[in-house]
Parts: C-alpha cells; sequence; structure tokens
C-alpha cells in the first residue's frame, strides 16, 4: 500500500499566517534548515526583486559593441529580428518577441554557445516551445550560413520531427537570419518594454518544473 508524502507547512502559508518571522536564519547546512529560516530569508533579505530583465537589458546593450565589417550592430539586429516579428501579427505572443529581441545575448558572455546561455535566463519565464527555440536557433541559424565555413547547412536536420521544428525554423527563417538590413525600419526598444515588463514580472515555471527535452 502506498504511504502518502508527508506534508509540510510552506514558506508561503507560514508568512500567510502573519506570526512573527525570525530575524535572521540559523542554519549551518540546508539540511539542518527549516522553514522559519527560509521565511526569514525572504521575508528581511532584500535581494528578492526579479533583477532578471534589468540584467538582461545590460546584455543586450553590450550588443552595440562596433562590427565595422558587419551590415548592423548585433543590437540593430535584436531590434530588427523582434520588430519583424510583431509586425508579422506576432505582437500579442510576448513570449516570442521577448526571445526575438533577447535570443543574441549571450553572444559576449558565451559566444560559442549563445544560444543555450539565453535559452537558460529564459526557461523560467516563456512557454516550452519558445524555450527550445532559443536553445535551437544557433543551429536552426546555421542553414543559411554554415556551408560557408565548410560546416553543415543541414544539421538541423537532427532534430527533424521535434513537435516544435516548424516553429524554430519559422523564427529563424522569416525573422532571424533576415533581421541585417541597415535601411529597415527598426522600432525602437522602447516599444518593447511593456512586452519584456510582462513576459518577466514572474516565472511560469520553478526550478524543478520539467520542460520538454531539457
Amino acid at each position: 500500500m502506498a504511504v502518502a508524502a508527508e506534508r509540510h507547512m510552506t514558506v508561503d502559508e507560514l508568512i500567510a499566517e502573519g506570526g512573527p518571522i525570525k530575524a535572521k536564519a540559523t542554519f549551518r547546512s540546508f539540511d539542518e534548515s527549516t522553514v522559519e529560516d527560509f521565511a526569514a530569508m525572504q521575508l528581511h533579505n532584500d535581494d528578492t526583486r526579479n533583477q532578471v530583465l534589468e540584467l538582461c537589458l545590460e546584455h543586450l546593450e553590450k550588443l552595440k559593441h562596433p562590427q565595422p565589417a558587419s551590415p548592423v550592430t548585433r543590437y540593430e539586429h535584436s531590434l530588427q529580428t523582434a520588430t519583424r516579428a510583431w509586425r508579422d501579427g506576432r505582437d500579442g505572443d510576448d513570449d516570442i518577441i521577448a526571445a526575438a529581441l533577447l535570443h543574441d545575448i549571450g553572444d559576449f558572455f558565451s559566444p560559442h554557445n549563445h544560444a543555450e546561455f539565453c535559452a537558460a535566463i529564459m526557461k523560467p519565464y516563456v512557454r516550452p516551445e519558445v524555450y527550445w527555440i532559443v536553445k535551437h536557433h544557433e543551429m536552426f541559424q546555421g542553414y543559411h550560413f554554415f556551408h560557408h565555413f565548410g560546416g553543415n547547412r543541414n544539421a538541423r536536420d537532427k532534430v527533424r520531427g521535434h513537435p516544435h521544428f516548424e516553429a524554430c525554423r519559422q523564427f529563424c527563417d522569416d525573422y532571424d537570419q533576415t533581421a541585417f538590413d541597415p535601411s529597415f525600419d527598426t522600432m525602437p526598444l522602447e516599444a518593447f518594454m511593456p512586452t519584456l515588463q510582462r513576459v518577466f514580472e514572474k516565472p511560469k515555471r520553478e526550478v524543478y518544473d520539467k520542460v520538454q527535452d531539457d
């Protein structure tokens, strides 16, 4: 006969009770921590404000770094990708617009694996389909130029048949790979800020939630 899991009071429930919460946690290891310890940290620490969007925008700003030989800067490319998605009727799809704007923010921090870097940041805030698109866009984008380096432009065929394959192909083919036009009428960052604020307001999933094909 199955044994029912023991029900523990959560941090939020303890805080909601309105009773006194101690001023400081006293554990020396997580194994000896209590719900009261974490309630103290959640209630009294000053670092609970979500700074993810702020940090993403800092990385986006870094993409303004000059690239004299490129048609546009990576910052302009990012805005143009989001603009193309917006004008293609995706203006009501906050997750896609955020992905289009931020998909390359890992270029400085993780230049040889920027797609997975950005996907890891966005994972809690967007639906699984969009997480998968961001995670694999680097490989899908390669269809358009890998052969110039002697690489396999059909590398994306390794995941052909995946439920999100077509969504990622469309994102890259229609928005990402086309967004290098210096004469394009690009929307400013300010136009996308309400979208970004909604996306990063709070996570859709917690760290222990499963995302398809993690």
